[in-house]
């Protein structure tokens, strides 16, 4: 065992070998992290072994441990339900937490009132009524319940409804104490088909429990029966000439029948309840993706996001998930269908057993039907770390704060209002790309990207390719500067020559007409951003790309604050961002936290994103280009018709001249002029091309 303080070494020689939570405090007494384990005296020691075979986070959790409390409990599940309590209650630093988990909304049935409401609230308890959800979306939840209100006509009001109906048991027979009261009028709900008005006598509680039953039937996703049940009440009330409300129940079942049809184009293969669960991490945040599978049919979906999971495994965070999320869940389906088997699994199935009454099946594909549906989950869970970043630019008061911490960080003479970023793409040197991507106020200034084609560059050399980039950007900076001072002709032929050499970069989001209109407006009539300096340059890489960076703009006589950024792997699990800056030995590691880092990682991903896609087009059209693409009189038609017509260039170099010339738009002497070119003892090297 490691050094330890002799307050902490009698703490652990204390412990019991009894199962338990274990908490670990800082010199404040805060708690820092909560854990469980079968043996307390096992577990705790195992963090006080030599620092390299802990992970990351361990370690840097170890070296703040400055007290240890523990509490013995019964058995393993008494163990994972205190941990997860004390988990949701002091929301440790290094523990996995689910965000804001106290403020999902669910959908409440009270039917433990008269004449029950359906609302939404904020929080679940045991107390007898029937709730729903949680769910992320407020928006969702309302959206539902407008749905709901349509189809099942409930009442919204909040009127004691006690003196509408006897006593449930009683109606026989009320008490003396007992008088019927109705309100003097029906509200503008019942004129409008959302309420069957019990408040004023139009419907008695049996009717009005069967509107509740049907409302219940729905949230629970067993449409059929509320389908079949709408039906049957239709046609009664045909055969009883009731017309007026045939027709609002014949509008009840459209609507239900259009959920049904939504429902068909995802089911699983089996009759029961399922819940599909799956994963996507970013940095330190994790998106969990739940789908809800109700009698074989998709009836919901929803997304929690999780914190501190930085340096924690897939099967960490699934079980941590699964405790925090099914703990205050109202239903438990029989089934989890999971992307990953999470820890301390045997533990968790009793748990989960426990909760539910009944067993619970942890599943983990490897291959069909489920195994689709875990991939689907997983690409939503992705597309939500994705938008989540998207309004997380969007966030004026984030982007703001983001700015001052990172003028704070970096020493910086003002917050950067305007950051460039650059990034080579290249696969063995090959088709090497440059990309310039520029955010403003901390948000994408698409307007303004650029992307450059390597030409002076041979083979993978990034830090060569990277210093023609600035080299070109800035030249186009100091061509703008030059003219507005009236420089030389002289001055200007070089840098003129290298901007007529970058006019067909453009940005992907301008078209081609537009990037042709700007040419010639001057810096004054439109804000070019050549002739813009940025605040802040961020280079994607580590000491060398700085360095490099650093040389062009020294040799331009260019100033601006320069850094680059590298993730580096210190481990098999922890990778963290590594801010290298000019004059400074060491780099730079902001926490992961920091608005300002989580700025740095969305503009390096941009560049990186745009870097790439620049590549994979020029790659692209590199590999499909033609050798009759070099033949005088052959233009993009005669190409396309010679194509469809011998399929391949070795078919067209082995043709015959007639058989050429009888192509569409082709004539004997641009036949003659293609196998000139490419004549069949050149089939070989055409093919290759």
């Amino acid at each position: 065992m490691r050094d330890v303080s002799d307050k902490l070494l009698a703490i652990l020689n204390g412990l019991p070998h009894k199962p338990g939570i274990y908490l670990h405090k800082d010199g404040e007494g805060h708690i820092l992290y909560v854990g469980k384990a079968t043996s307390l005296y096992q577990r705790v020691r195992q963090y006080f072994v030599d620092p390299s075979e802990l992970s990351p986070k361990n370690r840097a959790l170890v070296e703040k441990i400055e007290d240890i409390d523990y509490i013995v409990v019964g058995s393993e599940i008494e163990a994972l339900i205190l941990e997860n309590e004390y988990i949701k209650r002091y929301q440790p630093k290094y523990n996995i937490r689910l965000r804001d988990d106290k403020n999902y909304p669910y959908i409440k049935v009270v039917l433990k009132e008269d004449f029950p409401r359906i609302y939404r609230v904020r929080s679940f308890r045991q107390d007898g009524n029937r709730y729903f959800g949680p769910y992320t979306n407020s928006g969702a939840v309302d959206a539902t319940l407008d749905l709901m209100n349509k189809l099942f006509p409930y009442r919204t009001c909040r009127y004691d409804g006690s003196a509408w109906a006897p006593p449930r048991g009683q109606e026989d027979n009320p008490p003396p104490e007992w008088k019927q009261k109705y309100l003097p009028r029906p509200c503008t709900q019942y004129y409008i088909h959302r309420c069957v008005a019990p408040c004023v006598g139009n419907a008695s509680r049996e009717e009005y429990d069967g509107i509740i039953r049907q409302a219940l039937l729905f949230l629970e996703g067993k449409h059929e029966e509320v389908l079949a049940n709408l039906k049957a009440q239709m046609e009664e009330a045909s055969e009883q000439l009731e017309f007026e409300r045939a027709a609002s129940l014949r509008d009840r079942v459209r609507a239900v029948e259009q959920v049904l049809e939504k429902q068909k184009i995802i089911n699983t293969t089996g009759p029961g309840d399922q819940d599909v669960i799956a994963l996507a991490t970013a940095d330190d945040e994790t998106c969990a993706q739940i789908f809800f599978f109700r009698g074989g049919k998709l009836t919901g979906r929803e997304y929690f996001m999780l914190q501190g999971t930085s340096d924690s495994t897939p099967e960490e965070i699934t079980a941590s998930f699964i405790q925090q999320f099914y703990d205050e869940a109202p239903h438990l389906p029989a089934e989890l269908i999971l992307q990953h088997e999470p820890v301390d699994a045997e533990a968790l199935r009793a748990w989960l057993r426990q909760k539910r009454g009944a067993a619970v099946t942890l599943t983990i594909p490897q291959r069909g039907d489920k195994l689709r549906l875990v991939e689907m989950v997983a690409q939503n869970a992705s597309e939500v770390l994705e938008q989540q970043r998207i309004k997380w630019l969007s966030d004026s008061q984030k982007t703001a704060l983001a700015l001052e911490e990172l003028q704070a960080a970096l020493n910086l003479a003002a917050p950067p209002q305007r950051i460039e970023c650059y990034d080579i793409s290249n696969i063995q040197g090959t088709s090497s790309v440059g990309s310039m991507v520029v955010f403003e106020g901390g948000k994408p200034k698409t307007s303004d990207y650029r992307r450059f084609r390597i030409k002076s560059i041979e083979g993978a050399n990034d830090v060569g390719s990277l210093q023609e980039v600035l080299r070109r950007r800035f030249k186009r900076y100091l061509a703008q500067e030059d003219g507005a001072t009236g420089a030389s002709a002289s001055e200007q032929d070089e840098t003129v020559e290298e901007v007529a050499e970058d006019g067909q970069d453009g940005p992907e989001e301008l078209a081609e007409e537009e990037l042709a209109n700007q040419e010639g407006v001057s810096a004054d009539e439109i804000a070019d951003p050549w002739s813009l300096l940025p605040d802040l340059l961020i280079v994607d890489g580590g000491r060398p790309q700085l360095n490099a960076a650093m040389e062009v703009l020294s040799a331009l006589d260019v100033g601006v604050s320069v850094i680059g950024i590298a993730k580096e792997d210190h481990g098999s699990i922890s990778t963290h961002e590594e801010i290298y800056q000019v004059n400074q030995p060491e780099p730079l590691v902001l926490p992961r936290a920091s608005q300002g880092l989580y700025l740095l990682q969305r503009v390096r991903d941009e560049a990186h994103r745009f870097a790439i896609t620049y590549h994979r087009q020029v790659r692209s059209t590199r590999t499909f280009r033609s050798v009759l693409d070099t033949i005088p009189g052959i233009g993009p038609k005669r190409k396309k018709a010679l194509i469809r017509r011998f399929g391949s260039a070795r078919a067209i170099a082995a043709a015959s001249i007639e058989d050429l010339a009888a192509v569409t738009g082709m004539n004997r002497d641009l036949a003659e002029r293609v196998k000139e070119h490419i004549g069949s003892g050149r089939a070989e090297a055409v093919e290759q091309q």
